[in-house]
């Protein structure tokens, strides 16, 4: 699985983990918090002001994806990543014991579950930010509208016989792409559902692991390039 498959299945897990565990909130995109919102103010649902607090909470994760970027300035591309993925991997395990510490019955309106789920949508403001800061091939792993969006539109064009053998070309090397991004993210928000129903926040733990073993990764790779100019 490459980095762009492992993001999306971490951001569905996360996504729906959340969203199962603290009352129909998801940290992964602002958009569902916008219509949870929404329905919220007009007496439907639970947990508004917590969806609301998820707003500054990934604002801050993306404000500190910037600052680590554009800020520290790193020498490549695979350092920055490196860096984001070992910030990520540390705020998804502090979500995760934020999670743990809630015990087996919590309310909405609990200041302790506003926090977790603050801490929660910081991480996924980071994963948001990651490949807007880091130049690198891919595709967005965080949220699949747009991506189902495309894969419809390649396939319409495969499927035409007035489209040009170019066009053809291009749309099936972007299905290509997108397609094990949007199956992973549907896997990922399966077991992240599955993992909370067994496990609790200590399933967090999975993609935890998974982001330690992409920073690992990206800074392997970047010692070496480093040995190769040097």
């Amino acid at each position: 699985m490459n980095d762009d498959n492992l993001l999306s299945a971490t951001a569905g897990y996360v996504d729906t983990l959340s969203f199962v565990s603290l009352f129909g909130l998801f940290t992964a995109h602002v958009t569902g918090n916008f219509v949870l919102i929404g329905a919220g103010v007009a007496g439907y649902g639970q947990g508004v002001f917590l969806k609301l607090m998820a707003f500054p909470a990934f604002i801050l994760g993306v404000a500190v994806s910037s600052f680590i970027i554009r800020g520290r300035n790193p020498e490549t591309p695979m350092r920055g990543a490196c860096m984001l993925y070992a910030v990520q991997a540390f705020l998804l395990l502090v979500f995760c014991f934020a999670g743990i510490n809630l015990g087996p019955r919590f309310s909405p309106e609990s200041w302790a579950v506003v926090v977790c789920g603050m801490i929660g949508a910081t991480a996924m403001g980071v994963q948001n930010a990651h490949s807007r800061l880091v130049a690198r091939p891919g595709v967005p792993n965080t949220v699949m509208t747009g991506n189902v969006t495309q894969v419809i539109l390649d396939v319409l064009d495969l499927c035409s016989p007035r489209v040009g053998a170019d066009v053809k070309a291009a749309a099936r090397a972007r299905a290509t792409k997108m397609l094990p991004a949007i199956v992973a993210f549907g896997l990922g928000a399966i077991a992240g559902a599955f993992g909370y129903r067994t496990f609790g926040f200590w399933a967090l733990l999975l993609p935890v692991i998974g982001l330690a073993w992409l920073a690992m990764q990206a800074w392997m790779h970047r010692n070496a390039v480093g040995k190769l100019v040097s």
